[in-house]
């Protein structure tokens, strides 16, 4: 597989990138995102809800497993950490084939109920407040996003 790598130097250069990936999804589409703990992960999903034009404040739904925003379309935002060695399958082909975008945090723990075409993200420390963003598209569509974020 491909992969593609961004740095952002600060907090907002993070979200402008996200932003910039909302703007090119549609209903279905599926991002994971990786990364340590504190690496930026919901700050990354709170720039694709901004980038969806979602005004609600979001949080990390690590008790709540996911929570639901309303924009120009649905944001579906998982955290599925607590799922790990579950077999529990919560409805997860509801919302990856539904009317929004699904972001996943710690996809690892559900890998057998990810679609096969999905964007890939893990975001690593570089700094204090800089990270690399590394982007592992899975299927032609997730390619020409991944393409159109970096022109």
């Amino acid at each position: 597989m491909e992969m593609y790598k961004m740095e952002a130097s600060t907090v907002d250069e993070t979200l402008s990138i996200a932003e910039k990936l909302a703007s090119l999804l549609k209903p279905g589409d599926v991002i994971t995102l990786e990364g340590d703990l504190g690496a930026g992960k919901t700050t990354f999903t709170k720039g694709i809800a901004t980038g969806l034009g979602i005004s609600r404040t979001l949080s990390s739904p690590t008790f709540t497993i996911i929570k639901e925003y309303m924009g120009r379309m649905p944001l579906y935002h998982m955290d599925v950490y607590r799922l790990e060695g579950s077999d529990e399958d919560i409805g997860f082909d509801e919302y990856f084939h539904g009317d929004g975008v699904s972001v996943v945090e710690w996809a690892q723990f559900i890998e057998d109920y990810l679609p096969e075409e999905r964007l890939d993200i893990t975001i690593r420390y570089k700094g204090e407040q800089s990270r690399v963003i590394e982007f592992v598209p899975i299927g032609e569509y997730f390619h020409n996003i991944v393409r159109q974020i970096l022109s």
